[in-house]
């Protein structure tokens, strides 16, 4: 599984906006087949922040980063940001999803 996690710092003028700025983006990337998850969450700390945590099947990540709706939302949001996104990615080998917290079970 590739996992991902992207924070954007969004300008002022555009944080109220940005879901909706994103939702085209967002739709095309959740439709893919090897899609296994795409999350926008916002930051208690900074505001002005986005958090995306995405994550793909082996293999399917060329196909989401060559798409045309990734080229399309790349170019929709540049001119919405403060400064260029910072991410991680890593391959999990042999995950293929969420797991439960064993440190913290919930009866």
């Amino acid at each position: 599984m590739i996992f991902i996690v992207v924070k954007f710092q969004v300008k002022a003028e555009h944080v109220e906006e940005w879901p909706e700025r994103v939702a085209a983006f967002t739709e095309a990337t959740r439709a893919e087949a090897g899609n296994l998850w795409f999350e926008w969450s916002r930051s208690l700390e900074e505001q002005d922040t986005y958090v995306l945590v995405e994550a793909f099947r082996d293999g399917a990540g060329e196909a989401h980063v060559n798409s045309d709706h990734f080229r399309a939302g790349l170019a929709a949001m540049q001119p919405l940001l403060r400064r260029t996104p910072e991410i991680v990615s890593t391959t999990i080998e042999g995950a293929t999803g969420w797991s439960a917290m064993g440190e913290l079970v919930v009866d």
